[in-house]
């Protein structure tokens, strides 16, 4: 009998400790598999009847157009936007004029959706619009933007590099951070890199979910980056499907890179975009045209590749086709990316000089998202940064040029400013007491040795 007892206690005890065995494995699994749907899932990115992912930009002239694209599911039939002059009565709502939508599909990682868009024109310079989108059953809230004047007068605008990863979690705060600073820029210029991986359509649901009413409101100007390309099954690259559908342009470019290579005159400003990833040698012959009828008094060129490498990256072909022409025709500053550092110098081009401050064409490199290199180059360098996510903020008052590069914490990190001669080179103004010393690896925050992902 005893035996027996013991037997049947030690077959119960083996049961349980299967079954505690076998628990175990499924919380195991359902832990890993509620982590991974929570690193995933920072966003949902499927469409829905209600605009989302809506964004400014400019196919024509920004004193007397504006554009606005945005996407829905498939079951929208009738998509439209609405706008009026921006008044403090509510009742502006009763001024509006409807504009019927141009509608393309786009499938994605996520589904197929419909992209639509808007180009208001015959608007009036200098004014302040309402406008909304939507299908006459779903509409967006009403956003308001100010068109450009058509006279010279002070303006601002941000520049950021790379965003690319942790695009919700980390980048999110740079963009919120810079426009908290500068609420009133007039567009912000995108250096390229906006994402990670060109088709994963989650990720670009984190950049414009980061961006959020931002980017309804701001104008956004966009160059692509090398990750802003694929490769189809024979290993040849292409510009993403996002990119068309999303980023309505200015046609004014090469006929075979629209939407990549364009330029925008805003007042007395010409923002010349290109195309870094390849075919430069195409796009110099264009820019020269460009750069040689313009009648704008600033010129700032943007683009992915930098000219001058600060990581040891060969860029030949830009040295050697647009470098030539920056100096030729002054350009003022070239605004870049993908280093994912910050650099800063215009020794580099036409020099220079630290008596008679007299400047060449200034180029800066830039990061605003949270993955960072190692600066290797840093010869003829004003300024530079490791590890440090930045935004810029550039100002044009008539013949004055500041830049402003803010650290997303708030702090001024470089400051200088530029002022207009007649037939004479820039004088360049450092304008930044270097309250900061140059922030590298070695001075600023580490992983922590012990860090094993312990929470309290």
């Amino acid at each position: 009998m005893h035996l027996l007892r013991l037997g049947s206690c030690y077959q119960i005890f083996t049961y349980n400790c299967i079954f505690l065995f076998l628990y175990l494995c499924w919380a195991t699994v359902v832990a890993q598999t509620t982590n991974n749907a929570s690193v995933a899932q920072q966003v949902d990115a499927s469409p829905g009847p209600r605009p989302d992912r809506i964004i400014l930009t400019w196919q024509t002239a920004p004193a007397t157009s504006q554009t606005v694209t945005w996407r829905t599911d498939l079951s929208v039939k009738t998509p439209q936007a609405e706008i009026a002059v921006a008044d403090a009565s509510a009742l502006f709502t009763h001024y509006a004029t409807r504009h019927p939508a141009k509608t393309e599909t786009l499938q994605t990682t996520n589904g197929a959706a419909l992209y639509h868009s808007v180009n208001f024109t015959r608007l009036k310079p200098n004014t302040l619009y309402a406008y909304r989108v939507g299908n006459g059953t779903y509409w967006s809230e009403w956003f308001q933007f100010r068109t450009a004047n058509d006279k010279p007068e002070l303006f601002s605008f941000l520049y950021l590099g790379d965003a690319q990863n942790d695009i919700f979690s980390q980048w999110s705060r740079v963009i919120r951070a810079a426009y908290a600073e500068m609420p009133k820029a007039k567009f912000i210029l995108y250096a390229g890199d906006l994402i990670n991986h060109a088709e994963n359509d989650t990720e670009w649901h984190e950049w414009f979910t980061a961006g959020s009413f931002i980017h309804a409101t701001i104008p956004s100007l966009v160059v692509a980056g090398n990750h802003e390309y694929a490769r189809n099954s024979l290993g040849i690259p292409y510009i993403t499907r996002h990119w068309q559908a999303q980023f309505n342009l200015p046609h004014n470019g090469l006929n075979t890179q629209k939407g990549l290579v364009y330029y925008t005159d805003y007042q007395n400003l010409r923002i010349i975009c290109l195309n870094s990833y390849w075919f430069v040698a195409a796009q110099a012959k264009w820019l020269e045209e460009v750069l040689e009828d313009n009648p704008q008094q600033w010129t700032i060129v943007t683009l992915h590749y930098p000219v001058f490498s600060t990581t040891g990256r060969k860029n030949e072909n830009l040295i050697r086709h647009l470098k030539p022409l920056f100096d030729k025709y002054q350009v003022d500053l070239v605004l870049q990316g993908h280093e994912h550092t910050y650099a800063r110098g215009s020794s580099m081009s036409a020099g220079t000089d630290k008596e008679t401050h007299q400047a060449g064409t200034v180029y800066v490199t830039s990061v605003s998202g949270p993955k960072m290199y190692e600066l290797t180059h840093k010869n003829g360098l004003d300024r530079s940064a490791e590890n440090t996510q930045l935004y810029q903020i550039i100002t044009i008052n008539q013949d004055k040029l500041l830049y402003k590069a803010m650290m997303v914490t708030g702090e001024l990190y470089d400051s200088f400013e530029l002022q207009k001669r007649k037939g004479k080179p820039n004088e360049i103004q450092e304008l930044n007491p270097i309250i900061n010393q140059e922030r590298n690896f070695e001075n600023t925050l580490k992983i922590p040795h012990d860090n094993h992902d312990n929470k309290d």
